[in-house]
């Protein structure tokens, strides 16, 4: 069956699924990817063959030659999205044809083949409908989705792979502030860039997050909870955190971000923070922003709020900046008036508590 033909998923149930009592146990407290659903998502690629074996069956270990091409080569992609509860009791989820287009461009940048959206969708429908007893009944629950895809190939040299297999894994998670949302400090690194120009920035790709550890360790050595990237040319410009994109929210209530020039991940939770704010009537400028400006409009009271946005935490306040060159406070110390009102639209349409003006909710269940 080729690549752009419809495919239609095998179900093979779990024939030992967690007990109601044990999963039970597992979601009243989650916390975040720490515990994992009874079921899987499985899809083959073979180069001239496409897409083929499309299966939901137990979730557990992959089967793996030590000469597995991913293991050698790093070609491998993922995405990350959530699946909700509703109100009436329902299931959606929040944009995930936009994982999907994000999904093939990163498997474009990585020389892996496009996975037809309608697979991509159509896997996250068939985890999510076997495995719906797994979303916490926490209102500030939901069910985490990774979809990724990997060379499986078994070889050694250096080219694209010839077949890759495509998984979808789910874990319940809780509020990723346990606490309630916090402002967080962070670290701008002086010795590591994110990406650079030409390089793989702009995919969600593992080798990205890899790369990223030891300055995440380095930001912890400065008691900061993120990094943040300069640009890897000048050394000068705002990229992003090690996995969020940055706005800055000016005393005029507009906003600033950096622009998508490749170096950074096109984030779909930054991406609905634009059209957002532009809705509510707010100015959203897309330009480089360089850690001088931030410190001196910290300083002036220019730059009122700054918040980090993702998938995991949505819209997370940044309260205090550290560096080499020293420390500094966002105007309001990090307590973000317009950041939280921005999280708060933009959860309540996540979570189908509010209009959603753009029809960005997909129904489920």
């Amino acid at each position: 069956m080729s690549g752009g033909d419809h495919l239609d998923f095998e179900i093979r149930p779990n024939p030992a699924p967690v007990s109601d009592a044990d999963r039970a146990a597992l979601l009243a407290n989650p916390g975040f990817g720490r515990i994992f659903t009874d079921h899987m998502v499985t899809v083959r690629y073979a180069d001239g063959k496409g897409w083929y074996e499309p299966r939901v069956e137990a979730r557990g270990p992959i089967p793996m030659d030590p000469a597995s091409a991913v293991l050698h080569y790093a070609q491998e992609i993922f995405e990350g999205l959530k699946a909700y509860t509703t109100p009436d009791g329902g299931v959606a989820m929040f944009r995930p044809d936009a994982n999907a287009n994000r999904f093939n461009q990163s498997a474009a940048r990585m020389a892996m083949p496009a996975l037809p959206v309608d697979t991509f969708l159509q896997s996250l429908h068939e985890i999510i409908k076997i495995d719906r007893n797994w979303i916490p009944e926490d209102p500030e629950g939901s069910l985490y989705l990774r979809p990724f895809a990997y060379a499986s190939e078994v070889f050694l040299g250096v080219r694209p792979a010839n077949e890759y297999l495509y998984l979808v894994i789910a874990s319940p998670v809780g509020p990723y502030f346990s606490g309630g949302v916090k402002p967080v400090s962070i670290w701008v690194t002086p010795d590591f860039t994110r990406a650079a120009p030409g390089g793989t920035g702009a995919a969600k790709c593992g080798g990205n997050y890899a790369a990223g550890l030891s300055a995440q360790a380095e930001a912890s050595e400065h008691g900061c909870d993120q990094v943040v990237y300069l640009d890897a040319v000048e050394r000068k410009y705002i990229d992003e955190l090690g996995g969020m994109n940055v706005f800055l929210v000016l005393d005029d209530g507009s906003l600033i971000t950096p622009p998508l020039t490749g170096t950074i991940l096109p984030g779909i939770t930054r991406d609905s923070v634009i059209k957002l704010a532009e809705r509510a009537g707010r100015k959203v400028e897309e330009r480089p922003i360089s850690l001088e400006e931030w410190r001196e409009g910290a300083a002036s009271g220019r730059v009122r709020e700054a918040f980090a946005c993702g998938t995991a935490a949505v819209i997370t306040p940044i309260g205090t900046i550290k560096s080499e060159g020293g420390d500094f406070t966002v105007a309001d110390g990090g307590s973000g008036e317009v950041t939280m009102a921005i999280r708060k639209e933009l959860v309540d349409i996540q979570r189908g508590r509010a209009e959603d003006p753009f029809g960005w909710v997909h129904r489920v269940l």
